[in-house]
C-alpha cells in the first residue's frame, strides 16, 4: 500500500493570525495610515458640507436715531391698566410721544404716579422681539428730559418681575405672534380700551 502523499492543509501563518484581529480592532477604532502592509483603513472623516451659495445671514439689528420728546401734558396721558391685584402706582403713556421708529422700536413717555401724587417721568423704548426688550433713554425733572448719555441697555421683559412692561409688550404695543409693533392707531385704541378682546387665546409663543 502506497503512503498517502496528498498535501496536508496549510495553516495560516502566525503573522496572518495576529494581523487579522489587529486589523479588525484598527478598523473599529478608525485608525489612519497602514497596518503591517495590509492597506489603508477605509474609515475617513466626512468632509464638512459646503455652505450653499444662496445662504445669506439675516441683517443684524441696529438702533436708529431718535429725539427726546416734549414734556408730557396731562390731557395727553392715558392710563395703562394692568391685570391682577390693585397696584400702588399708576402708570400713564403720553400719547403725543408714542411713535415707532424705522428700527422697529416703540418709543413713548411713561409717567408713573404714586398715591400721594408724586410723579416719575421717563422716556423709554420697547422692542417687540419674541422675548421682549425695553430700555430707558432719559428721565424727566423740572419740566425737561435729561438723557443718560450712555449706550442703551436692553432689559428682557419679565412677566413675574415687571408687570408693566410685560403688558405693554404682551397686550398694548406689539402684535401677537408676529413680534412686530402694532399700528399706532391700534396702540392708542388698545390703551384707551384697557383690554384686548380674546387676548387669553391669542398670546405670544412661550419662551
Amino acid at each position: 500500500m502506497l503512503p498517502d502523499r496528498s498535501p496536508s492543509p496549510r495553516r495560516p501563518s502566525t503573522n496572518l493570525r495576529l494581523a487579522l484581529p489587529l486589523a479588525a480592532i484598527c478598523l473599529l477604532a478608525g485608525c489612519q495610515g497602514r497596518l503591517g502592509g495590509y492597506g489603508e483603513t477605509p474609515f475617513k472623516p466626512d468632509p464638512e458640507a459646503p455652505t450653499p451659495k444662496s445662504f445669506t445671514p439675516g441683517p443684524k439689528w441696529t438702533e436708529g436715531d431718535y429725539s427726546l420728546p416734549a414734556w408730557p401734558r396731562d390731557d395727553d396721558l392715558v392710563e395703562v391698566k394692568l391685570d391682577g391685584p390693585a397696584q400702588r402706582l399708576t402708570h400713564y403713556i403720553d400719547t403725543r410721544s408714542l411713535q415707532t421708529g424705522s428700527d422697529g422700536v416703540v418709543r413713548y413717555t411713561l409717567v408713573t404716579e404714586s398715591a400721594s401724587g408724586a410723579r416719575n417721568v421717563s422716556f423709554e423704548g420697547l422692542r417687540c422681539t419674541p422675548n421682549g426688550r425695553w430700555t430707558s433713554y432719559a428721565y424727566g425733572t423740572d419740566g425737561r428730559f435729561r438723557a443718560s448719555g450712555e449706550q442703551s441697555t436692553w432689559i428682557r421683559v419679565s412677566e413675574g418681575g415687571d408687570r408693566l412692561h410685560y403688558e405693554l409688550w404682551r397686550h398694548y404695543l406689539c402684535t401677537h405672534l408676529a413680534f412686530e409693533p402694532r399700528p399706532r392707531t391700534d396702540q392708542l385704541r388698545m390703551l384707551a380700551s384697557g383690554r384686548v378682546p380674546g387676548v387669553d387665546n391669542a398670546g405670544f409663543l412661550p419662551d
